[in-house]
């Protein structure tokens, strides 16, 4: 069984507000430690009610405390938004306080809409064009400092935190490629390029002094129960939020609604079948035979596991339950 790593967006469920969200993150990373999953990686959004990871770098840092194995990181922080610099800080400061756990993911989306990108990005010049200079020279900063560098990061300087290219679509993927870098592939939610991404990483990538050999991970919504009509059960919340953003209308995260699927249009069920194809969504046996056919098919290095369900004690169900599974499959292997 390859490595899993959990993917959170601190999801904020009706009912529920923001604090309670990261309160949840965060025990919810303890939960990840405890049953051996590889990262745990929180990604940045702006102006949605139902997510409260926006200031990622600060969300990281409440959980981190709680952890003593396993990696913490973005995945990731859209670079467009931010300063290079300042994101070299954020996580120097990270890496020095956690040595050896850090790691940072950079996206080039907004993470928003173009109202809301305006407002974070103020007088910044930069923008997604410049996202490979930007990318360089984030990287920079972690090196070492050299006599007489007149900008440096600190802390950042000298702790070569590592770096991932984040993507859902062929442009990652070529940079990661160029760059010799890690790169995660964003299918648990736009999944429609993901092979030939994979693909062209794979033949594109250039050994770095970063990893010698492409290594790729990919998202992948996975919502486990004791049974699979329970497990279908908590994906509709994740179903009914997706509409919602999709139609305009961002919130907090619904509870489950029985039949709420079967009660949409044959439009909303396309776009939900389409976006969220990557999903495995059942009791044990289906989501062992789920992650099978996956690793399978796109024969990725790792996945990196995400599940919006709205009651903080059924989504760590979800992961024990993974956990237990590829356990199983592990010894079997």
């Amino acid at each position: 069984m390859i490595p899993l790593s959990v993917l959170d967006l601190s999801p904020v469920p009706e009912g529920s507000n923001a604090g309670d969200a990261l309160r949840n993150s965060a025990d919810l990373a303890r939960h990840a430690d405890a049953l051996g999953y590889n990262r745990y990686w929180m990604a940045e959004h702006h102006n949605m009610p139902g997510i409260a990871s926006a200031a990622t770098s600060v969300a990281l840092a409440s959980i981190a405390p709680g952890t003593s194995r396993i990696r913490i990181g973005a995945g990731g922080v859209m670079l467009p938004n931010h300063a290079p610099l300042a994101i070299a800080e954020q996580f120097g400061t990270l890496a020095a306080l956690y040595p050896g756990r850090i790691d940072l993911g950079l996206g080039r989306a907004p993470g928003s809409d173009q109202i809301t990108a305006h407002a974070l990005r103020r007088t910044l010049q930069g923008d997604v064009d410049s996202f490979p200079q930007d990318v360089m020279e984030l990287m920079a900063y972690f090196r070492p400092a050299q006599p007489n560098q007149r900008i440096q990061a600190v802390p950042g300087a000298g702790l070569d935190v590592p770096v991932w290219i984040l993507g859902s679509s062929t442009y990652g993927a070529q940079l990661a490629a160029a760059l010799g870098l890690p790169y995660a592939f964003a299918s648990h939610f736009a999944p429609q390029a993901m092979q030939q991404a994979i693909a062209t990483y794979r033949e594109q990538f250039r050994p770095s002094g970063h990893i010698e050999k492409p290594y790729v991970m990919i998202g992948v919504n996975i919502h486990a129960a004791e049974t699979d009509a329970a497990a279908r059960l908590l994906f509709s919340s994740h179903q009914q939020s997706f509409v919602n953003l999709r139609s305009g209308r961002p919130g907090k995260l619904p509870a489950p609604n029985e039949g709420f699927y079967e009660s949409l249009d044959p439009y909303a069920k396309a776009m939900i079948d389409a976006s969220l194809s990557v999903s495995i969504v059942g009791g044990p046996d289906t989501v062992r035979k789920g992650l099978r056919e996956l690793i399978e098919r796109t024969g990725v290095d790792e996945l990196m596991v995400t599940g919006q369900i709205h009651d903080h004690a059924a989504r760590k169900r979800s992961f024990a339950i993974l956990a237990e599974v590829a356990a199983d499959a592990a010894v079997a292997a």
